[in-house]
């Protein structure tokens, strides 16, 4: 009677070896090369052996004591009693990248001029008033200059006096400028005209100092409006960074409202600083 065979407690057992790849393998011929087999699984979870053979040569590399010692220490852990070297099944050694410092020198090439290195596409610079080789704006003979004008066109006006039936058709009232456009108001025997906007001296203006830097023009004329019309408010500011400077301006159509103005707000407390409003006075007066 043939003997009962033992049956299977645990079916997934088979499953599991069978997923399972064997361990990779190393071995070395007689000729110095080396096959090692690994196994892995496709994209259909079939197993497949990869084999590869390759042939190791021993180099020679002279290196510090230091490292020299360190290569005979003993190894720990998993490695214990292992030969000194690295294992190939575990890791991996990298490729040593020397590195070569090159003398820097601490010269630093002169920066050239960026006005003088970018030409100005074959157009030279030529002075409107002087005809020399530099920029208008920047001409040291504008004000000798201006005089000079100024002395000419006083000279031609007389001339034009003496001989009003020269130079052609000359405007009523008034005299020759050498082709030079004159506003009405400012020709000989021309009245004053009127002109469309007033002059700032020519309104009630307020200097508001110790002004907070926050406050803008807004802010300004919030403050002012309740006293009357305002003709304009301005606030000074720096021409690069645009900040204000704690300095404004308030232009009323009548005088009487810029002195209310003064006695409502003069030392009045504004944004933790004192007010200090005071007549602006005109640009000939002031020190």
């Amino acid at each position: 009677m043939a003997a009962a065979r033992p049956l299977k407690t645990d079916w997934a057992a088979d499953d599991v070896d069978a997923d399972e790849l064997p361990a990779p393998s190393e071995t070395t011929d007689a000729d110095g090369i080396t096959t090692i087999i690994t196994w892995k699984l496709d994209e259909q979870d079939r197993k497949v052996k990869v084999t590869r053979r390759v042939r190791r040569r021993m180099q020679t590399q002279i290196v510090s004591h230091s490292v020299a010692e360190r290569k005979h220490w003993a190894k720990f852990g998993l490695d214990k009693g292992k030969p000194s070297g690295p294992d190939r099944k575990t890791t991996i050694v990298g490729e040593n990248l020397h590195f070569r410092i090159a003398p820097v020198s601490k010269v630093e090439p002169e920066a050239a001029d960026p006005v003088a290195a970018k030409p100005l596409a074959g157009k030279a610079v030529v002075c409107r008033l002087c005809q020399g080789a530099h920029f208008t704006a920047k001409c040291p003979f504008k004000e000798q200059l201006a005089v000079v004008d100024s002395l000419n066109a006083d000279g031609m006006d007389g001339e034009a006096e003496d001989d009003p039936s020269a130079g052609g058709l000359a405007p009523r009232g008034g005299a020759s400028t050498g082709g030079k456009y004159v506003p009405p108001g400012q020709r000989a025997g021309g009245g004053a005209g009127e002109s469309m906007f007033r002059n700032r001296d020519d309104l009630p203006t307020l200097r508001i100092t110790s002004l907070s830097v926050d406050a803008d023009e807004d802010d300004v004329r919030d403050l002012f409006s309740k006293f009357g019309r305002i003709g304009r408010v301005s606030v000074v500011r720096d021409r690069e960074t645009r900040e204000s400077k704690g300095l404004a301006f308030v232009s009323f159509e009548e005088k009487k409202h810029g002195e209310l103005a003064i006695q409502k707000m003069n030392g009045f407390g504004y944004d933790s600083l004192i007010l200090n409003v005071a007549w602006s006075q005109p640009r000939g007066d002031r020190p």
